[in-house]
């Protein structure tokens, strides 16, 4: 059930900002940086966009195959599979070739992400919408105080690592920080969304009791992502910047 909110609400933000700077009808050209199981990339073709996924481990290009094999041809024809390092965009693309770039949940494994990110402004157009979606770092104290893990939560406070839910140690940023960056490699923050700020305390193999708890559930979720103050402690951060545009003023989305 986490997965399930945070795919469809990071879908739904994302169809919003690309919904509020492209022309309807016009079809984009979108990288999808650590495509993983290709969620975000197989929706966008299936609404007529043109999508470059670049992706680094076997298992999940495997499992990406997989997805486009059950596909229509015009989705398989939109769509290009390429195997490769998510810090090597300048080996792969030109600069300014895509209108979309997407990079979700890749940054938290990248001890260094400024060389990444200013990789990923390089290939965007002008105007272009960067969409990151990162661990919120001003927030690490939650999923372990809300346990009762006291311990954690107090070493959380002044932290940016911490441990997935399998084991694994990983980084975390604020928003601040991640704002800093994307001024400086030219896609200023445009908008940003609060994700799982309700169910990230949720067991994994957790589901909803009917289509309507997933309903109230999401509209929930929606509303708090987008709401101060309690976008600033979700677990994790949807940040959007725009390539070459440093006059806008920061939504409030």
């Amino acid at each position: 059930m986490r997965n399930t909110v945070r795919r469809e609400l990071v879908a739904r933000q994302l169809e919003e900002q690309i919904a509020a700077r492209f022309p309807v009808g016009q079809r984009l050209r979108v990288l999808d940086v650590g495509l993983g199981h290709g969620t975000q990339a197989l929706r966008l073709a299936r609404a007529g966009h043109r999508i470059t996924g670049l992706e680094s481990h076997a298992p999940l290009i495997k499992a990406v195959r997989t997805a486009l094999a059950a596909e229509p041809e015009g989705i398989r024809e939109r769509f290009k599979l390429i195997e490769g390092d998510s810090r090597e965009t300048g080996v792969h693309f030109l600069p300014g070739s895509f209108d979309v770039v997407l990079c979700h949940g890749v940054l938290m494994y990248t001890e260094q992400p400024d060389p990444l990110l200013a990789g990923l402004a390089r290939v965007l157009a002008p105007g272009g919408l960067l969409s990151l979606l990162v661990r919120n770092a001003d927030a690490l104290a939650m999923r372990p105080g809300l346990a009762g893990d006291w311990e954690t939560a107090l070493s959380s406070f002044d932290s940016t690592t911490y441990a997935t839910r399998a084991g694994r140690t990983a980084r975390a940023d604020r928003l601040d920080a991640v704002s800093a960056t994307l001024s400086g490699i030219g896609a200023p923050l445009h908008a940003w969304y609060g994700v799982r700020v309700l169910t990230d305390q949720v067991a994994d193999n957790a589901h909803p009791g009917s289509v309507r708890e997933l309903e109230l559930m999401l509209a929930a979720e929606d509303r708090a992502g987008r709401t101060d103050p309690y976008r600033s402690v979700a677990a994790l951060l949807h940040v959007c910047g725009v390539r070459g545009a440093p006059g806008e003023a920061v939504a409030d989305a």
